[in-house]
C-alpha cells in the first residue's frame, strides 16, 4: 500500500477524474494528499476532500503566486483549515528559478506561512527552486521549535539532506528519480535514511518512466517506489511500509 504525498488533482487536466481515482485505488493508493497553489485551489482541494474519502487537503500560496497572499488570504486558510481532512499547509517555499515575482514578496509569504503553520499546528510543505539557502536561513529564522517540513520534489544538494535531518524533517521524492540522467538525484536517494523518506508523484508532472512525457497521476506512484527500493537495494515492501508509516504519521492520516 502507498500514499501519495504530492499531487494536484484539482488541475484542469484531470478531467477524467473518476477514472484516475479508480486506477488509483487499483494500484493500492491509501490515502492521497492533494496540495493547493492559491486561495482557489486550496478551496477546491477542501471541497474533493468531501467528496473523495481517500483524499486530503494542503492549503496555502505557493511562491508563484506570493503577491496573493495577504491578512485576507491568510484568514480564509485559517477558515479552511478547520476542516479535519486539511493535514498540511502548502506548498510553500520559494521559486527563484520562474521569477513570476520578486525574492522579496516570496520571502515574506514564505515565512507568514511558516507562522501560519505553526500557530494550526500544521506540518508544511516546501517547495525549494533555485533558492536552498534563502530557504535553509528562513527555516531557521522562523522556526520557533514547532516546525515540521517536508521538502517535497527534493533536488537540493547533502547540504539540504544534512540541514532536513538535523531538524528531523522529511524528503520526499517523485518521479525524476526513474529519469536516465538523474544520477545524481538517485545518489541523494542514497543518502536519506527510509525514517525521513516519503514518495510523491506531484501529479501531473514528472511523470515517471516508462510515462515521461505523458500526464502524471498517483497510480505511477509504483514505479516511484520501485526505483528507490532499487537504489537502496531493499526490498519494494520494506519502501511501501516505511513510506506510508511515514505519510501517515507526519500528516496524521488515519490508518
Amino acid at each position: 500500500m502507498y500514499i501519495d504525498t504530492h499531487a494536484h488533482l484539482t488541475m484542469p487536466e484531470y478531467s477524467d477524474l473518476q477514472d484516475v481515482l479508480d486506477r488509483a485505488k487499483d494500484a493500492k493508493i491509501e490515502a492521497i494528499v492533494n496540495a493547493s497553489f492559491d486561495i482557489e485551489s486550496s478551496k477546491s482541494s477542501v471541497c474533493l476532500t468531501d467528496d473523495v474519502d481517500f483524499i486530503y487537503a494542503a492549503i496555502g500560496v505557493h511562491p508563484q503566486d506570493a503577491e496573493l497572499l495577504n491578512l485576507q488570504t491568510i484568514a480564509e486558510l485559517k477558515k479552511l483549515a478547520e476542516n479535519k481532512k486539511v493535514v498540511a499547509i502548502g506548498e510553500t517555499g520559494l521559486d527563484y528559478f520562474h521569477m513570476s515575482n520578486s525574492a522579496e514578496v516570496q520571502i515574506k509569504a514564505f515565512r507568514d506561512s511558516l507562522s501560519l503553520a505553526q500557530e494550526l499546528d500544521l506540518p508544511v510543505i516546501i517547495h525549494c527552486r533555485d533558492s536552498q539557502a534563502d530557504v535553509m536561513r528562513i527555516v531557521r529564522e522562523e522556526n520557533k521549535g514547532k516546525l515540521r517540513a517536508v521538502f517535497h520534489c527534493f533536488a537540493g544538494d547533502n547540504d539540504l539532506i544534512d540541514f532536513c535531518l538535523g531538524f528531523k524533517f522529511m524528503i520526499s521524492f517523485t518521479g525524476n528519480i526513474t529519469f536516465k540522467k538523474a544520477d545524481l538525484l538517485r545518489e541523494r536517494v542514497v543518502r536519506v535514511p527510509l525514517t525521513n523518506l516519503m514518495i510523491e508523484t506531484d501529479c501531473p508532472y514528472l511523470a515517471p518512466t516508462p510515462f515521461r512525457g505523458q500526464r502524471n497521476e498517483p497510480a505511477f506512484i509504483y514505479y516511484i517506489a520501485a526505483a528507490i527500493a532499487e537504489i537502496k537495494g531493499v526490498p519494494l515492501e520494506t519502501v511501501a511500509y516505511m513510506t506510508t508509516n511515514n505519510a501517515r504519521e507526519f500528516f496524521k492520516i488515519p490508518a
